[in-house]
């Protein structure tokens, strides 16, 4: 992972992409950087993943409600202010939105628990 300069991002500027879920539509924001993807997220009302993901994330609820399923069958409601956190490959998830959510969504390299063990193991291959 390169090095990020200082900067700061105005998201009204950053242009929308839209993915169908099974369910309604996400609109996503999306910074890319070397590792590192920063998203700001909204689902529409009754949006549902049309997937379950493996990937890690740190979700930070901005306003409205989300249920993430977990593929064991558990759901966790995140609300406003509240966060998720999961590596990669750890938690198999998918999210549910009633009335609609608007999420930041950090995920990359470092939330590859794989990756980091080989780092710790291995420091002269990296």
């Amino acid at each position: 992972m390169q090095s990020i300069l200082f900067q700061t991002t105005d998201w009204a500027a950053v242009p929308v992409t839209e993915h169908r879920g099974e369910q309604g539509t996400a609109r996503w924001r999306t910074r890319q950087f070397d590792g590192l993807r920063i998203r700001l997220v909204e689902y529409s009302a009754g949006y549902k993943a049309d997937h379950w993901c493996k990937a890690g994330h740190i979700v930070y609820c901005i306003e409205g409600e989300m249920i993430s399923e977990l593929a064991d069958g558990r759901t966790f409601t995140l609300s406003s202010g509240m966060t998720y956190q999961v590596s990669d490959n750890v938690s198999m998830h998918r999210s549910y939105s009633e009335k609609g959510v608007k999420l930041l969504i950090i995920d990359g390299d470092f939330l590859n628990t794989k990756k980091e063990t080989e780092r710790i193991l291995n420091p002269w291959r990296i």
